[in-house]
């Protein structure tokens, strides 16, 4: 493997990220969004479905009442 120079990375690094094509302000609010709402969703779903297990855990054992 060959030995790059610290001077000759920054270089190539810079060079790479000016190819990355970026998200406009508009493309990243919405996926943002997107991303929170989606986790809001199913922080919802997996409470819903643990409460439901718990449930019927509770009632086939008949612990807590």
């Amino acid at each position: 493997m060959a030995k790059t120079s610290p001077a000759a990375f920054v270089r190539e690094v810079r060079q790479e990220l000016a190819k990355v094509t970026w998200p406009s302000r508009r493309e990243l609010i919405y996926t943002t969004a997107s991303v929170l709402v989606m986790s809001g969703l199913m922080a919802i779903f997996f409470f819903v479905v643990d409460q439901v297990i718990a449930f019927g855990v509770r009632l086939v054992l008949g612990i807590g009442s």
